[in-house]
């Protein structure tokens, strides 16, 4: 079975970043008050943060735009989402951010619509186009 990185380095137009270190990681965990799915942990480990045809997923990693720490702050003054959620995309379209939770489900957002399930994981988004 392959790996959300194996996906992820298939992409086309696909960039990452240096993997984050584990202490790091724990530290963007404490700052959120969440536990990371594990395929986003895995992800953020190998990578760092990645982005790929049309899509720039949130990662570990000192680019403010792609921060999941700094974005997922942001994102919570606007979204009234579950505390235990973070963000994995910011699609700068029409309002939708994309969120993950500790499960490894994934959720879109929309100004002023409850927050629907997309997919079962990481893997699933990353494919699903």
């Amino acid at each position: 079975m392959k790996s959300v990185i194996t996906a992820l380095k298939e992409k086309e137009a696909f960039i990452s970043f240096k993997g984050a270190a584990p202490e790091a990681i724990s530290t963007a965990e404490k700052e959120l008050n969440v536990k990371f799915a594990p395929d986003y942990r895995e992800y953020v480990t190998e990578l760092g943060a990645a982005s790929y045809y049309g899509h720039e997923l949130t990662g570990v990693c000192s680019a403010k735009s792609l921060d999941v720490v700094r974005i997922t702050v942001s994102e919570r003054e606007f979204n009234d989402v579950p505390a235990g959620w973070y963000v994995i995309e910011q699609t700068h379209i029409d309002g939708i951010v994309i969120w993950q939770d500790s499960k490894g489900i994934i959720y879109q957002t929309m100004i002023k619509n409850r927050p629907r399930k997309l997919c079962g994981s990481l893997f699933e988004y990353v494919n699903r186009d």
